[in-house]
């Protein structure tokens, strides 16, 4: 399977299994569980023709892991706008995660805090590579850190996905560290 097409199907994947599984006729279940025979019957009747193999290849090759097989059921990791319960317990989170973002959208951030947006929870990275890599799909990446531990001192709860993705509901700017002016930027346009 070529790299256009592996990406190709994992954007497919991505798009039904966390946001709009309605467009192709798929039902989640809580868990946001769904029969990979439903799923590659579904993408036919649709016009996107996918074979288990190539689903086992994107599953088994995605840098990010994030999609998940288990049995005969596939789901995303995380990311969903959906609303699905990834049944995920609580876990005490490292000293410090990491968010990555742009240059423009750090004033925001500096009032607000970091929110979900159209996802479910916040989304940080163990380490600064990995934030890095996140934040430049949208421009120049600036990495902010977070006081994970004193956020769950403060009692907040975070999760761990099955692909790393630590997860919380929200983190208030008073547990953000933003970089200095020379390790960002000049603001990037939109």
């Amino acid at each position: 399977m070529d790299e256009r097409r592996t990406v190709k199907v994992s954007k497919y994947l991505s798009k039904h299994l966390r946001h709009q599984p309605e467009r192709i006729g798929l039902t989640l279940d809580p868990g946001g569980w769904v029969e990979v025979d439903t799923l590659i019957a579904a993408a036919g009747a649709h016009g996107f023709r996918i074979t288990r193999e190539e689903l086992d290849h994107v599953v088994a090759t995605n840098d990010k892991r994030r999609f998940v097989i288990e049995g005969a059921r596939i789901r995303a990791s995380q990311g969903h706008s959906v609303e699905v319960d990834l049944g995920l317990p609580p876990a005490p989170p490292p000293p410090c995660l990491y968010h990555g973002t742009v240059a423009r959208n750090l004033d925001a951030i500096r009032s607000e805090g970091l929110r979900p947006m159209n996802r479910h929870d916040v989304h940080l990275s163990a380490d600064r590579d990995t934030a890095t890599r996140v934040g430049a799909r949208r421009g120049r990446p600036v990495v902010l850190t977070v006081d994970a531990a004193a956020m769950h001192r403060d009692g907040y709860q975070f999760q761990v996905s099955a692909n790393g993705v630590w997860l919380t509901k929200a983190v208030p700017p008073c547990y953000l560290l933003f970089p200095g002016p020379a390790e960002h930027g000049p603001p990037q346009e939109s």
